[in-house]
């Protein structure tokens, strides 16, 4: 295999030396040096790069503006900041990036230790490299290939668990879709969601998702398993105002159980008028639907919102769980937001739980579940069942 291709963007010649010779401990790997970020866009335009490490603190183009520039370039590679700046200062760069599409693997406070490179090399290594790391195009698909796939039964809800931190047991599940496409394989749901927002289909597979979520329910019940699911639920389309009733209807005429069902108001997109928000929220849970502040932490969603709206759910945004055992401001954050939730009465999910150390903290500050790749990713019906009969012998109710 051939080495790694490694881009140090660092204006101390010492520290290039001293980065190299860790790296060189640690495998076969091929080093280009650059002063700025200028000149390290300028070797990112000549070849690709595996990894970049630049630090933050450069003189001219600092790496701020160098991780701008990155963004714009076709084929990015992984990227590991560095800095002997704060650990906030560190967390708001891998946010700029993150949010212009480049993936950050590392946050690293100087100075720089074995360990910390040693943990790149190693997520280096755990990727596939047989194809360019380029990330995919956003696919374009047409009214009429949506519309065929609802038909066909291509859109699926695959179900990822939710355990419970007090004593491990899978206790809820979230849907989530998944386009089973003839040509291209299992899609994700960002490859195919802004044309259902596109051509007015949200609604329809809002329906869909619902009636696969209960039929699930009902089979997993049949094996002693009494799972509630959550369902996201595109804000915007509280601007009906008898969703709630149609909701409820739907759910009585397939046998399914509203008190088992959960709403995540996802904020994607805001109703015409807020009392549209306000009112289609107070109306799901007058018909006994469970509701949820989604991504709480991130984009619109406010401590005035979480109180004067009769959740019964907080998800705390996987930008706030990932790496928290690392960082005191997060934790802070953290555990000020689970003690919020727990005192309004609300069931704290935290989402997007990665590593055994996030996985810890979060059952020491009394949060009440989580979810994310550490627990399981998204699966099909059949296999949530297996993961519930691994899980441990159901308690018949």
């Amino acid at each position: 295999m051939k080495p790694y291709n490694i881009l140090i963007v660092e204006d101390h010649p010492f520290q290039h030396m001293y980065l190299q010779h860790l790296f060189s401990e640690l495998g076969d790997f091929h080093f280009e040096a650059a002063q700025d970020g200028k000149e390290a866009l300028e070797h990112l335009q000549r070849r690709d790069f595996d990894l970049v490490l630049t630090d933050l603190l450069m003189p001219g183009m600092d790496g701020v503006q160098f991780i701008q520039g990155l963004a714009r370039l076709r084929s990015k590679p992984d990227l590991a900041i560095m800095s002997a700046a704060s650990k906030r200062m560190l967390m708001a760069a891998s946010l700029v990036a993150k949010n212009l599409g480049v993936e950050v693997i590392g946050l690293i406070s100087k100075p720089v230790k074995p360990a910390a490179l040693r943990n790149l090399t190693e997520q280096l290594g755990g990727k596939n490299r047989s194809a360019p790391q380029v990330p995919p195009a956003v696919a374009q698909f047409d009214y009429q290939a949506l519309i065929h796939g609802l038909s066909n039964g291509q859109f699926q809800a695959w179900f990822q668990p939710k355990k419970s931190l007090s004593n491990g047991r899978i206790v809820a599940a979230e849907a989530l879709v998944r386009w089973m496409h003839p040509e291209q394989g299992v899609l994700l749901p960002g490859s195919f969601l802004p044309a259902f927002k596109t051509f007015e289909l949200e609604e329809r597979l809002l329906w869909l998702m619902l009636k696969q979520a209960i039929h699930a329910q009902a089979r997993w019940r049949q094996q002693g398993y009494d799972i509630p699911v959550s369902i996201n639920l595109p804000t915007h389309l509280l601007n009906s105002h008898d969703l709630a009733d149609r909701l409820l209807e739907f759910v009585l005429h397939h046998q399914g159980i509203p008190g088992k069902i959960c709403f995540e108001l996802m904020e994607c997109s805001v109703p015409q008028d807020i009392s549209n928000f306000y009112a289609g929220a107070c109306r799901l849970r007058i018909k006994g639907f469970g509701l949820s502040q989604d991504d709480f932490g991130k984009g619109y969603s406010s401590y005035m919102n979480l109180v004067s709206t009769p959740f019964t759910e907080l998800k705390i945004d996987r930008a706030l769980v990932q790496g928290c055992h690392e960082n005191e401001g997060m934790t802070s954050a953290l555990t000020s937001i689970v003690a919020l939730g727990r005192k309004l009465g609300l069931t704290v999910v935290a989402e997007g739980v990665e590593t055994p150390q996030e996985l810890a903290l979060l059952r020491k500050i009394d949060c009440t579940q989580a979810q994310g790749f550490l627990i399981s990713h998204a699966v099909s019906s059949e296999q949530f069942q297996q993961l519930l009969n691994h899980d441990g012998p159901a308690t018949f109710y």
